[in-house]
């Protein structure tokens, strides 16, 4: 099924500006092997670690959560500090 990812500020750079893209994707695992496919520039970034949150809920490890057309879905950089 296919499901809308909201990209942060920060990687629509690497999709031609794009705000928001539409991949294949039933798991978050899923999610970011098509992101990385469909939009190469993405892998790098992805490889290197980012968050997604479903409905506003960060999904820390888990490539194995569920998504549907109806999440609100998010890809944002992960942030790093001390």
């Amino acid at each position: 099924m296919r499901v809308e990812v909201h990209l942060w500020s920060g990687l629509r750079s690497l999709t031609g500006g794009l705000e928001k893209v539409s991949v294949e994707a039933a798991s978050t695992g899923e999610l970011l092997a098509a992101l990385a496919r469909d939009y190469p520039q993405l892998a790098p970034v992805i490889e290197a670690g980012v968050s997604v949150a479903v409905d506003g809920r960060i999904i820390a490890s888990s490539l194995t959560e569920p998504l549907g057309p109806d999440n609100e879905i998010y890809l944002m950089q992960r942030l790093k500090g001390g």
